[in-house]
């Protein structure tokens, strides 16, 4: 079962707090589950996130910036989870970015398209270029049933990376199966097991087991980060922090 539409927006606060100019405090927190891996094992870090979310492609370039100053970085597993910010959206909602934004937060078009000049310019700096004036604002689902495939085929990455540059670069719709099936095959899916997918239910348990989860684990916004289920980090953090967080998690792994 999916959120509320209210109840799902309300999982965007954290970015919301960026986009209207507050700043937000690093959070790490101790997770309350299992904590897998140990010496010799990878280090696994779970991403819950939504391809329609701009502080979710700026967080995979900050993790991705820590990774690469990482020590450990060759025994690092990245896993990319599914997360809806509003589970009923229809397909195409017919509204722009902008237009969304002020009917969610109260607040005029112009106010809303200043506001997100601010997480554009943030994208920028990590080589990131935001086109909100382009941006098909609909449902994710079916987005999110192609990127589970993707993750049986060890393109979970490339999947995820080519979806977010076609939402939020290119203004492609990603609720279009055509557009879905065209971004696939771009990073090497087989067209046929592409179209065999998104024309049946396939994958659909996957996203809502990763949405269970989520709950499960109380994470109430994305993205969230989950390092070997000891540390938990939300926001779109700064590489720094992220490479802390690494740090620590890596250091607990012998106690």
């Amino acid at each position: 079962m999916g959120m509320d539409g209210a109840g799902a927006w309300r999982t965007w606060s954290c970015g919301m707090l960026l986009l209207f100019g507050v700043e937000t405090h690093s959070q790490v927190r101790p997770m309350t589950t299992t904590p897998t891996g140990g010496p010799g094992q990878p280090l696994t870090v779970e991403v819950w996130s939504d391809v329609v979310c701009p502080f979710c492609y700026i967080g995979k370039r900050e993790l991705e910036a820590a990774l690469s100053r990482f020590a450990h970085k060759d025994s690092v597993v990245v896993v990319w989870r599914s997360f809806e910010l509003d589970p009923n959206a229809p397909a195409n909602s017919g509204e722009s970015t902008y237009s969304m934004l002020s009917r969610k937060y109260g607040m005029t078009l112009e106010q809303a398209r200043v506001r997100s000049a601010g997480v554009k310019e943030r994208a920028e700096t990590l080589g990131l270029h935001y086109d909100f004036d382009k941006t098909v604002v609909g449902n994710s689902f079916d987005a999110h049933r192609l990127l589970q495939f993707a993750k049986t085929k060890g393109k979970g990455d490339a999947m995820k990376e080519r979806l977010l540059k076609a939402y939020f670069t290119e203004g492609r719709h990603i609720s279009d199966h055509a557009t879905l099936r065209d971004l696939a095959t771009e990073v090497g899916l087989q067209e046929a097991e592409v179209s065999a997918v998104l024309a049946s239910t396939a994958y659909a348990n996957e996203v809502r087991s990763d949405e269970q989860e989520a709950r499960q684990l109380r994470i109430t916004g994305v993205p969230f980060f989950v390092l070997d289920r000891r540390l938990g980090v939300s926001g779109a953090q700064s590489s720094d922090h992220f490479l802390q967080a690494l740090e620590q998690a890596w250091g607990e792994r012998g106690r």
